[in-house]
Order: C-alpha cells, then structure tokens, then sequence
C-alpha cells in the first residue's frame, strides 16, 4: 500500500456520528430546544413521510416545511392529544418557527438534507398552538357552540 494512500481516511471504515450524539451537540451549543424536541421532530417526519408517500410519485420523500407543519400537528395530536401543548412548552416551542429552527439545525448538522427551495421562512404562519392542539380536546360549551339547556322538571298532574 502506498504511503499516501495509507493515510487517506476510509468512510466506510469511518464511524457515523449517531442521531442521538449529534443531539447532545446541538443542544449544548444551542440550548434553545430540548433533546426531545430533535426525537419529536425526527419522528414527526417519518410520519409525515409515510403519509406524503401515498400522494407522491413513487420515490419522492421530500416534504415542503407546510407539509410537515401539517405532520407534526397530525403527528401530537395522535401520540400526546392534549399534552402536546404542555409537551412542547416543556421543549422550548412555543410556535411553529421553532419547528423549522430545529430542522434547519439538523440540516446544518448533516442529519437531514434540503432542496434548493427550503427555507426556515417555510415556517412561518403555520398555525396558533391554541387552535391547533387544545380547541380539539375542548367540549363543545367551551368551543361557543350551545350546549342544549336541561329540560324542564315536569310536575305531577
């Protein structure tokens, strides 16, 4: 073996940096998110992903950041209902720009990849946290709607 190929590094040889590992990095140079927010957010793609795939071509698995605003909302509705609210805060997102900040961190740090067209501007305007995650779980009397008086006691003849 020559000598300069000897210290060319190999990348198959070379060990991934782990999700997890990259996480611990983000969050200690950038502590505005919770590391569960990454997980969050990671799965919450795949979702999305999956639910995207049966509208797309075959193959394509990008989704647009409205798309997988959409997902996420979809996503802890399903797996946390009225808690995902709670959960978030407790996470550090507040609204759904935060969402795209931690995408776009994961992008900067080589976990996912972007098109051409993506940018973090893509979440801006998504939805009111209110609206989106608590006003399903609310009854309808809490909602404006009217809920039906009780009917009157009726007196013996």
């Amino acid at each position: 073996m020559s000598r300069s190929r000897a210290w060319a590094p190999v990348r198959s040889l070379m060990q991934k940096v782990s999700f997890e590992e990259t996480v611990e990095r983000i969050v200690e140079r950038d502590p505005r998110y919770g590391r569960d927010a990454y997980e969050f957010v990671r799965e919450a793609l795949e979702f999305t992903q999956q639910q995207v795939a049966g509208m797309e071509p075959e193959g394509q698995r990008h989704v647009s950041g409205q798309q997988l605003l959409e997902g996420i909302r979809d996503y802890a509705l399903r797996e946390f209902g009225p808690m995902a609210i709670t959960l978030f805060d407790a996470w550090g997102i507040r609204k759904c720009e935060d969402f795209g900040e931690i995408v776009f961190l994961l992008i900067e740090h080589g976990i996912l990849r972007k098109t051409d067209t993506d940018r973090r501007e893509d979440f801006q305007g998504g939805y009111d946290f209110q609206q989106a995650l608590v006003r399903p779980f609310l009854p309808a009397n809490r909602l404006g709607g009217r809920v039906a008086a009780p009917a009157p006691k009726s007196e013996p003849a």
